[in-house]
């Protein structure tokens, strides 16, 4: 990583117009790379982008959605679809036609009839249709229920069917009579299938369990999911159960739609019309939980939504452990590949997952060019077909490489306008492959035609200067071509360098006079006698951690709260969108005058007392003036500045003015005046013996000027110690005088 970090550093040195600090977007790990598109491309567990198995479609319907397929046992395949209710026959050389119309929308169930026929089940009138290996139909059964979801037949010829909405299951002799087997607690039975003990296995909807019923009609719950719904349930040849689960949106009380995360499904158990078209979010979190149940996927950040899917393990004695989990993808349906991993197919982004290793871990085997993988059929070739919705397409993966595979990263946000430094990867070409990048860049959060073209080839894999102009978004695509294994691709890195922006103030605090703050303790990095105002990158890095971790990175913790008479303590925050250093100056003005003056320049800390004994008495105003002249080079530098709001200096105490003091009726009068020359009298008290004081209200009743006149009056003579006066004013400067008794009268 150092050579290129240094071509990118080196390629935005000549820029003199930026801040000086580069910052970079980087693509190194799986969930990283998930969040953009790939055509032929893998992604593995560890993040490394290969060259996946080749795509070929195969045959492309008119209908938007496929939601069912089987296979005949020479491979010919029956594929049902909505929204116009039909089936279409694709023979082993991919040539379809049309084998079945039903008057219903949509066909989520097929199974095969003896014959070479098909038993076809529709929805939303819930009925079962024979159709014969010419085409001929007749119904088979009609379930009165709303929907067909899943189809199974056993060895005797007996079809059992899951329906919806009040959760039924059906078993229906081959003559076509039929009656409930089995009625679930659930709205919906969603799949079906048998075990080697010929028990039927329930999946049901709303909400999501597994049910195994034996012949008796007696069943058990397997698996108590917290999904909305079972999607599908298949087993291996070591006869273990895997179930995919997903949860969709919609309410109680209203039609809605069994979605995956933004995509569209088929619809839902409560739903009464056929779902619509939309797009996803980007995958950011995918976990895995290994059988033990210790293993999980570990996301940068915390992710609190709730998963979209799961699959599920269970075995034989009823044993069941969570494999796969995620927040963005749902399962629709699972089959194995030749190596007996277990391959998921999702949506909303068309996703294939194959889970292998130990602990298992998902690698991302293919993206179709539709939003979900809906059904799978592996081939007596172990050649893996899936159809898909959105649209409806029949596509197969053969267990060839492709020889080109191409990833377009989602747009990365640089925050603002910015220079395009260079752009770098890591990873291996074996002789004969290639690995090439482009970039493109925008203004808009999705790419669109206002942004540039792409880029030419950059072939150095330690860095090119990116050549797209100068954007907020830039988006990069590596195209891996070659044969055999192919070339990988591990991480990918480009550096920016955002527009210099102005630094802001954006807040200052005047404590009340006086009020200061005691340095906490330090929390690592010493004082070092002889170095004061002065530091190092280090020491800097090492302030800056310690901040962080206080909780603000913009001004220290301020310590103990203390008095000094005579200080004012300053206090701002300011910011710099670039993340620059910066340093303030401080000035000062008198109200009334125009020039500002320098208090402080080149402060550091975001914090400054002040000695304020230095001036006058006076009403003050303070600038901050903050610059990022730390991070940019010269004739670069901006500043950003604040004023405060006006504030008293006020230092010298106010004069207390006796007038009289005289005896009446038993009392002595004392009459005084207090003054200040700049602040308000705030509080006057007297005391006969120095210790207890008492407060003496003016005159008028209220201390709320710079001259209040005051008669106090004490009850008997004041004797030989007289009595104290003490005033202070708003800014707690603090005056006495001593009233001795009066001399008597000879």
């Amino acid at each position: 990583m150092r050579a290129y970090v240094a071509v990118a550093i080196a390629a935005l040195a000549v820029v003199s117009v930026h801040a000086s600090s580069p910052k970079f977007f980087q693509a190194a790990t799986q969930n990283d790379f998930l969040k953009g598109d790939v055509e032929n491309l893998s992604i593995d567990n560890h993040g490394q982008l290969t060259l996946g198995p080749a795509t070929e479609l195969v045959y492309e319907t008119a209908a938007p959605f496929l939601w069912s397929m089987i296979a005949e046992p020479d491979g010919t395949l029956f594929i049902g679809t909505g929204n116009e209710g039909k089936v279409f026959r694709v023979d082993p050389q991919g040539k379809g036609s049309m084998f079945f119309d039903s008057t219903e929308l949509e066909v989520h169930a097929l199974a095969l009839a003896p014959n070479g026929g098909l038993y076809v089940g529709t929805s939303p009138d819930g009925k079962i249709y024979k159709v014969d290996r010419h085409g001929v139909s007749s119904t088979f059964f009609d379930s009165g229920d709303k929907y067909i979801w899943a189809l199974a037949v056993d060895p005797k010829g007996n079809v059992f069917a899951g329906t919806g909405d009040k959760g039924i299951v059906y078993k229906i002799a081959p003559d076509g009579k039929g009656a409930p087997f089995y009625k679930t607690n659930a709205t919906h039975a969603t799949a079906l299938a048998f075990d080697k003990s010929g028990n039927l296995l329930v999946g049901t909807g709303t909400s999501g369990k597994v049910l195994r019923i034996d012949q008796d009609a007696k069943a058990f719950v397997l698996l108590d999911s917290p999904f909305q719904e079972i999607r599908a349930l298949r087993f291996d040849d070591k006869g273990l159960l895997y179930v995919a689960a997903l949860s969709g949106r919609g309410g109680s009380g209203g039609p809605s739609v069994t979605t995956d995360a933004g995509g569209l499904d088929r619809p839902s158990p409560e739903a009464s019309r056929t779902p619509v078209p939309s797009v996803s979010a980007e995958v950011t979190s995918i976990s895995i939980v290994d059988v033990g149940g210790s293993g999980s996927g570990a996301t940068p950040r915390e992710d609190r939504r709730s998963p979209k899917g799961a699959v599920y393990r269970i075995t034989p004695d009823g044993v069941w452990d969570q494999l796969w989990e995620s927040r963005d993808d749902s399962p629709y349906d699972l089959t194995f590949d030749s190596t007996g991993a277990l391959i998921i197919g999702t949506g909303s982004k068309g996703k294939l997952y194959r889970l292998e290793g130990e602990p298992l871990r998902p690698t991302l085997l293919a993206r179709a060019s539709a939003q979900q993988v809906t059904a799978f059929h592996k081939d007596s070739r172990g050649r893996l077909y899936y159809a898909t919705a959105n649209p409806g397409k029949l596509f197969r993966l053969t267990p060839d490489r492709a020889t080109r595979g191409t990833y377009e990263s989602e747009g990365r946000d640089a925050q603002m306008i910015s220079t395009w430094g260079a752009i770098s990867w890591r990873g291996s070409t074996p002789a004969g492959n290639r690995i090439e990048l482009y970039t493109r860049s925008g203004n808009t959060e999705t790419p669109d035609d206002t942004w540039s073209v792409w880029s030419s080839a950059y072939a150095n894999a330690e860095g090119s200067t990116i050549t797209s102009p100068k954007a907020r978004y830039l988006q990069w695509r590596a195209v891996l071509t070659g044969k055999g294994d192919g070339p990988v691709l591990t991480s990918v890195t480009a550096a920016y360098l955002q527009r210099n922006l102005r630094p802001q103030v954006r807040s200052i605090t005047v404590h009340p006079a006086g009020i200061v703050f005691q340095k906490p303790f330090t929390t690592g990095e010493p004082d070092l006698a002889g170095f004061e105002d002065q530091t190092t990158p280090d020491r800097k890095l090492t302030a800056a951690a310690m901040n962080a971790q206080q909780g603000s990175a913009v001004s220290p913790a301020l310590g103990r709260r203390t008095y000094q008479k005579g200080l004012e303590t300053l206090v701002w925050k300011a910011d710099d969108e670039n993340d620059d250093d910066l340093v303030y100056d401080v000035l000062y003005r008198r109200e009334g005058e125009i020039a500002w003056k320098p208090l402080r320049k080149s402060v550091t800390e975001s914090i400054l007392v002040w000695d304020t004994t230095t001036v006058a008495n006076g009403t003050y105003f303070v600038k901050v003036v903050a610059s990022d002249a730390p991070s940019n080079p010269v004739g670069t530098v901006l500043t950003g500045e604040m004023d405060s709001a006006a504030f008293e200096i006020d230092n010298t105490a106010p004069d207390i003015i006796v007038s009289g003091v005289k005896v009446e009726r038993g009392k002595t009068i004392v009459t005084f005046d207090v003054k200040d020359d700049h602040s308000p009298i705030q509080r006057v008290e007297f005391s006969q013996d120095g210790q207890r004081w008492r407060g003496v209200f003016p005159v008028d009743g209220i201390a709320d000027s710079r001259e209040e006149h005051y008669e106090l009056a004490i009850d008997g003579e004041l004797g030989e110690r007289g009595v104290t006066l003490r005033a202070n004013d708003t800014m707690n400067n603090v005056a006495t005088t001593h009233v001795d008794a009066p001399k008597r009268q000879r």
